[in-house]
C-alpha cells in the first residue's frame, strides 16, 4: 500500500513537473543575448511572447513582425517555434533551460553552438530606434560638415528634427525644412539619415541617448561634428 501511495506521488509530481515546463514558456520574454561560436550577435531589445493557446508573436522593441505556434517536448526540453510569416527554420528545435526568471535556448547551427539567453520581463523593450520618436530641438551644435542635412544645421534658435513613426524624418533649420527616410541598426546605436533630392547627401550619425537629450555624432569623417538636440513637444516658430 505504502508502495502504490509513493508511485502515486511520484507520477503526480512528473505531471506537474511536465505542466510547469510548458508554463514557464508562457509569457513575455526579451533576449539578453545571442551567440554564435564565440561571436556575440545580439540584436537590439528582441522579444518572443509565447501564449497559453500555443501560439507567439515576436518582434523588436514595439514592432511586432512575425507570429506563429510553438510546442514543447516535456520529455527531452525541445523548443519548437514555427513562423506563419516566416521562412522555414532549418536547424530543428532548441534544447531549454529555465532557471527562475531566466531561460537558455541551445542548438548547433551548421557546426556552431548557438546560445540565447532570455529573460522574463513585463513590458516591451524600447529599440533604440524607439528612443528616436518624436520631436527634437538643436540644443548645441559643433563642426561644420559638406551638405549633408543635419551636418550643416548650426542655427540653435529653432531648428529640429522629427522622428516619424513610419521612419520618415523633417528636418527645420535656417534654410528651411527638408525630408527623407531614416534607418536605425539593428545592432547599434547608428542612424542613417538618407534625404529626398539630389543636393543632399546620405550621411550615418552615432546615436548618445542621455535623458531626454540625444547627440549625434557624424561617423566616418575626418573633422569631428556633432549636434545635440533636446526632446520638446511644439514646433519652434
Amino acid at each position: 500500500m505504502e508502495r502504490k501511495k509513493i508511485i502515486t506521488v511520484l507520477l503526480v509530481i512528473l505531471l506537474v513537473a511536465g505542466c510547469n515546463d510548458h508554463t514557464a514558456m508562457e509569457g513575455l520574454l526579451v533576449v539578453g543575448s545571442v551567440s554564435v561560436g564565440d561571436q556575440e550577435m545580439t540584436p537590439n531589445a528582441r522579444w518572443m511572447r509565447f501564449n497559453a493557446d500555443s501560439t507567439q508573436q515576436s518582434g523588436n522593441g514595439w514592432l511586432q513582425h512575425s507570429y506563429g505556434t510553438w510546442s514543447l517536448n516535456e520529455e527531452t526540453g525541445e523548443l519548437f517555434v514555427r513562423n506563419t510569416n516566416g521562412l522555414n527554420d532549418p536547424y530543428g528545435p532548441f534544447k531549454i533551460s529555465v532557471k527562475s526568471d531566466t531561460m537558455s535556448w541551445t542548438r548547433n547551427e551548421e557546426g556552431q553552438q548557438v546560445e540565447i539567453l532570455l529573460e522574463r520581463a513585463d513590458s516591451l523593450p524600447a529599440t533604440y530606434g524607439d528612443k528616436l520618436l518624436g520631436l527634437w530641438r538643436l540644443k548645441h551644435a559643433s563642426g561644420a560638415g559638406p551638405n549633408s542635412g543635419t551636418s550643416d544645421t548650426n542655427d540653435e534658435s529653432n531648428s529640429f528634427i522629427f522622428f516619424r513613426w513610419d521612419k520618415q524624418f523633417v528636418i527645420g533649420s535656417e534654410k528651411g525644412n527638408f525630408n527623407g527616410v531614416y534607418n536605425v541598426n539593428g545592432h547599434r546605436p547608428e542612424l542613417e539619415l538618407i534625404p529626398y533630392g539630389k543636393e543632399l547627401n546620405r550621411n550615418f550619425w552615432k546615436i548618445e541617448y542621455i535623458d531626454d537629450t540625444i547627440k549625434l555624432n557624424l561617423l566616418n569623417n575626418d573633422s569631428v561634428i556633432s549636434r545635440e538636440f533636446v526632446r520638446i513637444h511644439e514646433f519652434p516658430e
